[in-house]
């Protein structure tokens, strides 16, 4: 399989595609539509190369300096690269009311310090 994706990405020169079918092995099944490739796999080849090695190493810089044989500065630079590359799962914090409520679930505030802390916030 990594020949195919080599290859595949080979032919594709490094700019973004989608995938149309899948066809899953062994079976009868092939799903059709527009697939939008992980953002791992959008990555070039020597990219993923990389972050498989990083993986591999334990994210270990002295590890991956003596495999790639370069500098700390370059691997801590190609690993900045890398991450602006890579989207990442923004998480949003929990509105103010949800920590009043959850005080007083677990018996830390009144109902009433609840309710006045709940009207100072709006």
């Amino acid at each position: 399989m990594a020949k195919e994706w080599q290859e595949l990405s080979r032919l594709t020169l490094g700019k973004p595609f989608t995938i149309e079918k899948v066809h899953l092995t062994g079976e009868e099944i092939s799903i059709e539509g527009s697939f939008e490739l992980p953002p791992l796999a959008r990555l070039s080849m020597e990219d993923q190369v990389f972050v498989a090695a990083f993986v591999r190493y334990h994210g270990s810089i002295k590890e991956m300096e003596g495999l790639f044989g370069v500098s700390y500065p370059t691997i801590k630079n190609r690993l900045n690269r890398i991450a602006e590359q890579l989207e990442f799962v923004k998480i949003m914090s929990a509105p103010p009311q949800n920590d009043v409520l959850s005080s007083l679930d677990r018996g830390e505030i009144t109902v009433e310090e609840a309710l006045e802390q709940l009207k100072k916030q709006s």
